[in-house]
C-alpha cells in the first residue's frame, strides 16, 4: 500500500495573524504530516456583504456579525502567504492552500503549489471548475454538501475541461460532524463509481474516523488542527490540538503497516510458532507394524514433529509401517 498523504488543515485557525500561521507550520512539521493547508481569498470576491454566517459559525463565535465581516478579519494578504510558503520550504513541510476565487488561484499557482485543492463550496461552481482544470495541475476535490449526482457532475466537468489527475475526498460539512453524519462508506461509493483515487476530509472530533478511512482505502486524509481549541474562531472547536494530530499520524502509519500486501501467507514469526502449534497425527495407543491405522488408534495433537493433520485422509485405513508407542508421531 502506498503512503497516505496527510494534510494538516490549518484553514483560518491563524485568526488572521501571520505569527500564528507560522506557529501552525512548526506544529504541523512536528506532528509528522505531509503538508499544511491554509485558505486564500479576497473577501470581496467570494461573498456578498451582509451574508449571514453558517449555523456552526454562529454557535462557535457567539456573534451577530455577518459572514463577510468574519472572513475579512481572517483574511491574510498575498505577501503574508508568500512568507508562509518560504517558511514551509525552510522547515521542510509542503505548503498548500485552497483558493476560493480565480485571482487567488492564479497567485497560488505562481507561488508553486503541487496541486489545487477545491473546497466543497465550489462543487457546483462550473466556471471555476473549468478554470481550475485549465491550470493543468492535479486536483483534490472535497465533496461536502453534495449527492453522488453532484460529485459525478463536478468530476465530469473537471475531466471535460482538461483535468486528468483528480482525487475525490468524501466530506461532511458540519463542524464538528457527529458520527451519525459521517457515512464513511460513501467514500467507497465514490471510488466504485468514478474509478478514481479517493480520500477523506474529516470534521469529526477525535481520530478514529480518519484512521478507519485509511483502512477503507483513503489515499489522502485532511484534518483540521489548531494550536488551542479554546481560541476564538469558527473552526477551532472542531480541530485537533497538536498532540492529538501527532497521535493521529502515528495511528495512520500503524494502520498502513498493518494492512500489509494482501497476500495471505504465514510470516516468519508464525512459521516458528506453527511448528509446535499446528496439529500432527500421533499414535493414540501402542500400534504394531501391519495394523490398520484408524480413528481408534490415531490422535490429533500438538507435537514438535510428525505428519500434518491435513493428511488425515491419506493415513487412515492404511497399514502401519512401524511400531508406535503412545503419542509417537506417525511416519510415512
Amino acid at each position: 500500500m502506498s503512503k497516505t498523504y496527510i494534510i494538516a488543515e490549518a484553514g483560518v485557525n491563524h485568526n488572521g495573524r501571520l505569527d500564528l500561521a507560522l506557529k501552525l507550520c512548526d506544529a504541523a512539521k512536528e506532528c509528522g504530516v505531509d503538508a499544511i493547508k491554509f485558505q486564500t481569498w479576497k473577501t470581496e470576491l467570494i461573498i456578498a456583504e451582509g451574508t449571514k454566517m453558517a449555523e456552526y459559525q454562529k454557535n462557535n463565535l457567539n456573534t451577530e456579525e455577518s459572514q463577510f465581516e468574519m472572513l475579512k478579519k481572517l483574511e491574510l494578504s498575498y505577501d503574508q502567504f508568500t512568507t508562509i510558503k518560504e517558511y514551509c520550504n525552510k522547515i521542510g513541510i509542503q505548503f498548500l492552500s485552497t483558493a476560493d476565487e480565480t485571482e487567488s488561484l492564479d497567485f497560488l499557482c505562481e507561488l508553486g503549489i503541487p496541486f489545487i485543492k477545491l473546497g466543497s463550496g465550489d462543487i457546483n461552481n462550473v466556471p471555476y471548475l473549468r478554470y481550475v482544470a485549465g491550470k493543468g495541475i492535479p486536483v483534490i476535490l472535497s465533496t461536502g454538501m453534495s449527492s453522488m449526482k453532484d460529485v459525478v457532475f463536478a468530476y465530469d466537468t473537471l475531466k471535460e475541461a482538461g483535468a486528468d489527475d483528480i482525487t475525490v475526498l468524501h466530506c461532511t460539512t458540519n463542524y464538528p460532524c457527529p458520527m451519525n453524519e459521517v457515512n464513511l462508506r460513501s467514500m467507497i461509493t465514490i471510488k466504485d463509481t468514478l474509478k478514481c483515487r479517493v480520500g477523506y476530509s474529516d470534521h469529526t472530533m477525535g481520530t478514529e474516523v480518519p484512521v478507519a478511512a485509511v483502512a477503507l482505502g483513503a489515499e489522502v486524509i485532511e484534518k483540521h488542527f489548531t494550536l488551542d481549541r479554546n481560541m476564538e474562531g469558527p473552526d477551532h472547536p472542531a480541530s485537533l490540538e497538536p498532540h492529538e494530530l501527532k497521535e493521529m499520524v502515528r495511528q495512520i502509519r500503524n494502520i498502513e503497516t498493518a494492512l500489509g500486501n494482501g497476500i495471505k501467507e504465514p510470516n516468519e514469526s508464525e512459521r516458528k510458532i506453527s511448528s509446535v502449534v499446528l496439529k500432527k497425527i500421533l499414535a493414540k495407543k501402542k500400534i504394531r507394524k501391519g495394523e490398520i491405522l484408524s480413528a481408534d488408534n490415531l490422535n490429533i495433537k500438538r507435537a514438535e514433529s510428525g505428519i500434518s493433520a491435513e493428511y488425515w485422509d491419506l493415513i487412515v485405513d492404511t497399514e502401519a509401517r512401524y511400531d508406535y508407542n503412545i503419542d509417537e508421531p506417525i511416519r510415512l
